[in-house]
């Protein structure tokens, strides 16, 4: 269920059957944090067997969460663990009185309302002590989900494609509770407009693959995502950059909800008001707010001036370009041209860091000057080393022009150039300091960070898709194991692993708003979709095998296809892919 939880154990020894309830646990990277993230934390004892509480903590943003724990026998003994100087979050031993084999089990509900907001989902969504039902209701809930891909293929692939999936719906999270209400970015208590209101956005990975991955699979929840996004949107005067907990964190750059919402328009989904959808994305395009975004500059230059911006300018013009580009494509759809002009000119606006001479994406000043000393190689994460990039480099972010690849070959002189750049790209080393989050290296491509995820298919767009086929390969080989570390970064909320789904299909949207996926090379045998209205959508990879890795040709419903990508309309009314490979 959403909200609560039902455990059980078992003692086989009961001399002390006792269980901890660890308040001061929670996320952390680094030990002195982890001790000092709980802000209050206040518990009570309702009856010898319910405990209430509300704990307040700060790690990525400030929430507040209140919970209810249920016990189906009384505590005997509560013992409270001494706290270290900067703890606040109680630990508790509680004790039962059992014999060897009775089983302890605990019922346990969150809410981010209140200590009844939480009651009332445990008491909505668990009401019995029914262990086998719960867990029935739960594999039967996963697997209406899980089944809605049918894969063939090794048992090893089954268990990278299957858990993939599972990554990809572990969030975005419903946090309004059962009867829909939620405490918002205002830190007010309201009721959801739609009923239920999601949170944890890592927009700035999931608009990549995870979100477009949604239109498909779960098309079911997009408009719900959508609404949320907007609500936040409203109510703290953009859209969310890092949703979590109802709450803006500010982490990463751009804002690319604004992708989201204008992917999900173009793609057919109406179950949201479109006109308050735009209202919030020329809001969050046009009016500055903190942290993230000074619009009066980047109008003014065209670009983030490295010498008027803290941190990131490369990589902050290159993707508030693309939520640009993303605007400009709603309102032609919505027949705002005037808006649509605006926001297209501004999408040309990565062309103003493009520097003829290196070739390279480059920080630039504003008096128009290229900052230097300049190496491409360079590293830079706004929170530890500042830097003009984000998470990355040069190399990584010149390849980011999601929205226009003819316009970045030109630039760099051509097709011919600019595979030339593309080959050096994965076959430099990336030398000197090392960054946490650039991993999965293949030369400077770091496929467990999402600026390189759409580059490995630029070779399509640009004549040599062969080339595209051979990386895809390599990466489903050396970045996806099946095993516990075998992701070469961590998830980031489903981006990494709808990247392995969507190439699994033998294709990725490079540029999610167009509603196009570019073509690439499948990876298992065959897989049908099972897809909104009860339609069913195949794909085949005849003769695929370790040698037979290219695709030779494709054919959609038994007719030749030769275009570069697949459109989504062609993909959600059903139908068979077939490509053979050689």
């Amino acid at each position: 269920s959403i909200h609560a939880a039902l455990h059980r154990y078992t003692y086989h020894k009961a001399d002390s059957a006792s269980i901890l309830i660890d308040l001061q646990h929670g996320p952390a990277w680094r030990e002195e944090q982890y001790h000092s993230q709980v802000n209050s934390c206040e518990v009570s004892w309702e009856d010898a067997q319910t405990l209430t509480g509300h704990v307040n903590n700060t790690v990525w943003v400030d929430q507040d969460y209140f919970f209810i724990m249920k016990f189906n026998r009384p505590v005997v003994d509560s013992l409270y663990l001494p706290m270290g100087k900067t703890e606040k979050g109680k630990r508790i031993i509680a004790t039962f009185d059992m014999q060897p084999g009775d089983e302890l089990m605990m019922k346990v509900a969150l809410s981010t309302t209140g200590i009844e907001g939480a009651r009332k989902n445990l008491e909505t969504e668990i009401p019995a002590w029914d262990f086998e039902g719960v867990k029935t209701a739960a594999h039967d809930e996963w697997n209406n989900y899980l089944s809605r891909i049918d894969i063939d293929g090794t048992d090893d692939e089954k268990t990278n494609f299957y858990t993939c999936f599972y990554h990809a719906l572990i969030q975005p999270n419903q946090i309004s509770d059962v009867d829909g209400m939620y405490r918002n970015a205002a830190d007010s208590i309201v009721k959801a407009g739609t009923g239920a209101f999601y949170s944890t956005f890592s927009l700035w990975d999931t608009y990549r693959a995870a979100h477009p991955f949604y239109t498909l699979v779960i098309p079911e929840r997009v408009d719900g995502f959508v609404n949320s996004l907007i609500e936040q949107g409203e109510v703290q005067g953009f859209l969310p950059i890092w949703g979590l907990w109802g709450k803006e964190n500010f982490c990463m750059i751009g804002n690319h909800g604004v992708s989201v919402i204008a992917e999900a328009y173009r793609k057919g989904f109406r179950g949201f008001d479109a006109e308050r959808a735009f209202n919030i994305i020329k809001k969050t395009q046009t009016v500055s707010h903190p942290l993230k975004s000074n619009w009066e500059v980047y109008t003014k230059y065209g670009y983030f001036p490295t010498d008027l911006i803290k941190a990131e300018s490369v990589s902050s013009t290159l993707e508030s370009v693309y939520d640009d580009y993303a605007a400009a494509d709603m309102a032609h759809r919505m027949g705002k041209e005037e808006d649509a002009a605006y926001f297209a000119k501004r999408a040309d606006y990565y062309k103003n860091l493009f520097d003829s001479q290196t070739k390279f994406m480059r920080p630039r000043k504003a008096d128009g000057t290229w900052k230097a000393p300049f190496n491409p190689s360079a590293l830079g994460h706004s929170e530890s080393i500042g830097g003009d990039y984000t998470e990355g480099n040069a190399w990584q972010y010149t390849w980011h022009v999601q929205h226009d690849v003819p316009g970045l070959i030109s630039l760099l002189g051509g097709e011919g150039p600019f595979l030339n750049k593309l080959d050096s790209l994965f076959t430099v080393k990336l030398e000197g300091e090392s960054l946490s989050d650039v991993t999965g290296l293949i030369g400077q491509y770091a496929h467990g960070n999402e600026p390189s995820h759409h580059v490995t298919y630029l070779y399509a767009l640009a004549g040599r898709p062969e080339r595209t086929q051979e990386l895809v390969r390599e990466i489903f080989d050396t970045q996806y194991k099946n095993k516990p570390d075998g992701l070469c970064g961590n998830d980031d909320c489903g981006q990494m692993s709808a990247w392995y789904m969507l190439s699994a299909m033998g294709f990725y949207p490079v540029d999610p708003v167009s509603a196009e996926y570019v073509f690439g090379a499948p990876q298992l045998p065959k897989m049908t979709l099972h897809l909104a209205d009860g339609k069913t959508f195949t794909i085949i990879a005849e003769n695929l095998s370790e040698k037979h890795k290219y695709v030779d040709s494709i054919t959609l419903n038994g007719e030749p296809y030769t275009k570069k990508t697949i459109s989504h309309e062609d993909i959600v009314k059903g139908g068979t892919l077939v490509y053979k490979m050689k």
